[in-house]
């Protein structure tokens, strides 16, 4: 049995990251949403697409199906995590959505706007996995690592994602800005190359954490009920949730400001395109530029929680990024954009691995079975996806303007802070609002 606090297990735990941000980045946030909206606009004549004998604008279709792909994994998250912890089987898991997501990425290589079914199929399942993959990634934190740890070790997993991701989209981006130097005849060669090094990357250094991460295996398990175990055990979190004053108070917080951080990362490539006509290569600089301050980000509020708690630095990140909400109706131009994107990541990665570490923090300290909760964790992040980006999707249809839906995002942070304004963490000082009470039932 490894001890917490190695060294040598949390850097392969952190490899995780590496190895699936990749796929964060170039497939959902920057190069894919591109070459989707220009491949479907050359095959279609227009934005409009027909989808399995629907007609429907093709960045809207895109959004419904983030939303339908999150949707999914909330539904099957809570069975296979609490499958994982009855039976052992957090690392197969693991392994499962990885292959589906890693695969699911060098399919996109036959994807040509014509065959739009293909392309959303493909891009769902790769959410799938990658979704689902996080689900176990992030239930070894407490395994890993002591409680007093986790801000530290949670911020260094993101920033090597993000350095990993910025690292095969510099190359991607030379790639398809210079593809005659590949041996390119057109960019669209080196785009469809990018879907297949995201794939190989991702399985690739997964075996890291792979083969290094413990086993929880155990023996004497009776399957016969295993489905209906799973489901008791995500239950028995639901009713903990209920009667833990400030894990309720979190959860419903990080529930809606996580609606508007996760729709903005999924969209904000889309939003550049149609309502900036900026082309692809300024697209994916811009993305370059979040992720790159988002290293940085995440360590800065890492190192503030540890100074004001990490109530304090959530609040001031959330309340950044209602402010960006409402700058982003006015931005008309480039460089605008260029520096919404940077106050993005400035916040991005924090938010993030500070959100990671509270809840981390939040979760009884009794608790044997770490995947149910952090499977309940992950439920409310996907079903806050699910409508964030369907209201986005909802919101263009209805008044033809990305704009108004990027305005929108800024009421669900606005729930968000008054929430977190009222949750104390054990042992920090209670510095909003004037309930005094501890994390005990109500």
């Amino acid at each position: 049995m490894k001890t917490k606090n190695e060294k040598k297990t949390i850097n392969a735990w952190c490899m995780y990251d590496w190895a699936n941000s990749v796929y964060s980045l170039v497939i959902s946030s920057t190069i894919f949403p591109v070459y989707y909206n220009s491949a479907t606009n050359s095959a279609f004549g227009s934005d409009r697409v027909d989808f399995f004998g629907f007609n429907i604008t093709n960045s809207v279709l895109y959004s419904y199906s983030l939303s339908f792909a999150f949707l999914i994994i909330a539904i099957l998250s809570p069975l296979l995590s609490g499958i994982a912890d009855y039976g052992g089987r957090r690392k197969f898991f693991m392994k499962f959505f990885t292959y589906l997501g890693g695969l699911s990425c060098i399919g996109l290589y036959w994807f040509n706007g014509a065959n739009v079914e293909l392309g959303i199929t493909l891009s769902v399942l790769a959410c799938i996995g990658f979704a689902g993959g996080l689900v176990f990634y992030n239930a070894f934190l407490p395994v890993i690592a002591t409680p007093e740890k986790y801000d530290i070790v949670s911020a260094k997993g993101y920033s090597l994602g993000y350095i990993g991701s910025v690292i095969l989209l510099i190359f991607n981006l030379v790639t398809i800005t210079f593809p005659d130097l590949f041996g390119f005849q057109a960019e669209v060669g080196a785009v469809k190359l990018s879907f297949i090094l995201v794939g190989t990357w991702w399985i690739g250094f997964a075996q890291i954490p792979f083969y290094i991460l413990p086993s929880n295996k155990r023996s004497g398990i009776d399957y016969s009920n295993i489905i209906k175990r799973g489901y008791q055990e995500i239950i028995q979190v639901w009713k903990s949730a209920r009667q833990n004053k400030m894990l309720k108070r979190f959860l419903l917080s990080f529930f809606f400001y996580s609606t508007g951080v996760q729709t903005v990362m999924y969209l904000a490539a889309l939003f550049g395109d149609k309502e900036l006509n900026m082309p692809g290569n300024k697209l994916i600089l811009t993305i370059l530029i979040i992720q790159i301050v988002a290293v940085g980000g995440s360590y800065l509020f890492a190192r503030l929680s540890e100074r004001k708690g990490n109530i304090f630095s959530l609040s001031i990140m959330v309340f950044i990024w209602i402010i960006i909400c409402l700058y982003a109706y006015f931005v008309t131009n480039e460089f605008e954009f260029y520096f919404l994107a940077t106050v993005v990541g400035l916040v991005m990665g924090g938010i993030q691995s500070l959100s990671r570490a509270t809840y981390s923090k939040l979760i009884p300290s009794d608790t044997i079975d770490q995947t149910s909760y952090f499977s309940f964790y992950d439920v409310l992040e996907k079903v806050a996806i699910v409508l964030g980006t369907f209201s986005y999707a909802f919101i263009e249809q209805l008044t033809g303007s990305m704009r108004n839906s990027a305005v929108t995002l800024g009421l669900f942070f606005l729930v968000g802070i008054a929430f977190l304004r009222l949750v104390k963490i054990p042992e920090e000082p209670f510095r909003f609002g004037n309930d005094q009470a501890s994390s005990t039932s109500e």
